[in-house]
């Protein structure tokens, strides 16, 4: 019968079958637990990535945020150097109107001298005959009490001069110490930026990423260049170049001569002597004492009275317009105006001056006498600004740099930090199945085989920028500068110039290499 042939053929085929399942269920749990393996792998290393990146983000915006600080601690500091040009012209100022009594005397002496002159030639033309006579001698007599009043003014102008000098020696010292303040700053904020771990920057690494590498020292003087080539005079690579001395102390003396009080800048009091049109700061005694020497008698007139203080070149351009010269050597102001004396037969018109200055010389005083001492001024930016240690009246001016590839000069800040990815501790992480995290295979004549499991280590970089935005609506408009104090700073991001610096600074060769194919994010 055909039947158990039938029977005994499927049996036979049954048994040459038998243990295929087996090898085949093997390799699919061997293949399930590789990509467990994997994916809890893949897991730790994207945990260990997001928390390496904070960290690299954290360290480069706080960076930021010490260099924005000292930007606008610059821009504070600046104000008060240049508050401290204001008080140095509002005290010359006052001088120059104290000194102006005794020169307002002197005019009146010469007025009489003049008087006596007319009278005396009324009493030749009568023969010696007539009151003109009288009225030269006593004209003479006038001139006289007028010039020992000049002189006594000049004694009350020298009582209070060693104050003024003491002043000027003050405001000159705190200028200076500004400055120390400033450059201790830009230190200790160049160290911080160029180590990522000084003052108080180590406590990141401890609270976010403390497997994290210290930042690389090529990417932190990187950090340190840019931070230097935000202010003008620092030494600097790939930036514009430094002004001169001379270039930064215009810009100082203009902002200085632009924020002066009213008073010291402009006194003038213009008209023709009626009491409205007198100078208000001269005590109204002294007018009198001007009425009261020549008896009341006749007719003064003081007019064109005006005066100013601000910082020059030269002494002799105080009362000149604005120049774009001017480097504020010195330290001036000047009162001027006419005064008009008619006394019997007489008059004249005598114009009075007087100019206080200081300077590197000592200074001096238009009228001499009520000058006595120095009172020195070293100037505005005197040095240059490495130069300037405790002397020199050197402050921070920012860099502008007209490309916009380099962000106008605004200082860019970067971090690159790696970390180790693996735990290599089977007890901790498991998943990572040995210490080396790999599998090794064996096949017959293919040889072996390794697959790893777990990333080694990982890397990360991150790029902040410091830049300048005024409050309000127009605030973009207004250019970036170290006397207004609204430095920010925020998280930026890579250009491939930027990223490929980086990498090359940090020996990333390969990263470096991606950064410039197109289509790769940064």
């Amino acid at each position: 019968m055909r039947l158990p042939v039938l029977l005994l053929s499927r049996t036979r085929r049954r048994r040459t079958q038998r243990g295929q399942a087996i090898v085949l269920g093997s390799l699919s749990f061997l293949v399930l637990a590789l990509m467990v393996t994997l994916s809890f792998n893949l897991s730790h290393a994207l945990r260990q990535k997001m928390t390496l990146q904070q960290h690299s983000d954290t360290l480069s915006y706080s960076m930021a945020v010490l260099e924005a600080r000292a930007l606008n601690y610059y821009a504070v500091s600046n104000r008060a150097i240049a508050s401290s040009y204001v008080a140095m012209n509002s005290l010359h100022a006052y001088m120059s109107a104290a000194s102006i009594t005794g020169q307002m005397m002197r005019a009146s002496s010469k007025n009489f001298q003049m008087i006596a002159i007319q009278e005396f030639a009324l009493c030749a033309a009568c023969y010696f005959m007539c009151d003109h006579c009288e009225h030269f001698a006593e004209a003479l007599k006038i001139s006289q009490d007028f010039n020992k009043a000049g002189k006594d003014y000049d004694d009350k102008v020298q009582g209070f001069e060693s104050n003024f000098n003491s002043a000027m020696e003050g405001l000159d010292l705190m200028v200076d110490n500004i400055h120390t303040a400033q450059k201790e700053v830009h230190e200790k904020t160049l160290q911080a930026v160029k180590d990522g771990r000084s003052h108080g920057l180590a406590q990141l690494k401890a609270y976010t990423a403390p497997n994290a590498s210290e930042l690389v020292a090529a990417v932190g003087s990187i950090n340190a260049n840019e931070f230097n080539c935000a202010v003008d005079g620092m030494e600097c690579q790939g930036s514009v170049g430094n002004s001169s001395p001379e270039a930064r102390a215009k810009v100082m003396t203009e902002v200085a001569n632009a924020t002066r009080a009213k008073w010291a800048a402009n006194r003038e009091t213009g008209g023709f002597g009626s009491p409205t049109n007198l100078p208000k700061y001269l005590n109204s005694q002294f007018f009198q004492e001007l009425d009261d020497i020549p008896g009341n008698e006749g007719q003064r007139m003081v007019s064109g009275v005006r005066g100013t203080a601000k910082t020059v070149k030269e002494e002799g351009a105080v009362s000149g317009g604005q120049s774009s010269d001017n480097t504020g050597a010195k330290v001036a102001a000047q009162d001027e105006g006419r005064i008009f004396h008619q006394w019997k037969d007489g008059a004249f018109l005598s114009p009075f001056k007087s100019r206080v200055w200081s300077d590197e010389g000592g200074g001096d005083h238009v009228g001499d006498g009520a000058h006595s001492g120095q009172h020195r001024f070293e100037g505005v930016n005197a040095r240059a600004l490495t130069s300037c240690a405790g002397s020199g009246n050197c402050f921070m001016k920012f860099r502008a740099n007209p490309d916009p590839k380099r962000d106008w000069g605004q200082p860019r800040v970067y971090s690159y930090l790696s970390m180790p990815f693996r735990v290599g501790d089977t007890k901790r992480a498991p998943w990572e199945l040995n210490s080396s995290a790999q599998v090794r295979f064996t096949h017959g004549q293919q040889g072996e085989g390794s697959l790893t499991v777990a990333a080694t280590e990982g890397a990360a970089m991150s790029k902040s920028l410091v830049y300048y935005h005024r409050f309000g609506n127009l605030g973009w408009k207004e250019a970036p500068n170290l006397f207004a104090p609204y430095w920010r700073a925020k998280l930026h991001p890579f250009t491939k110039g930027d990223a490929q610096e980086v990498l090359d600074a940090a020996g990333n060769s390969e990263g470096s290499q991606m950064s410039q194919v197109e289509g790769v994010a940064l």
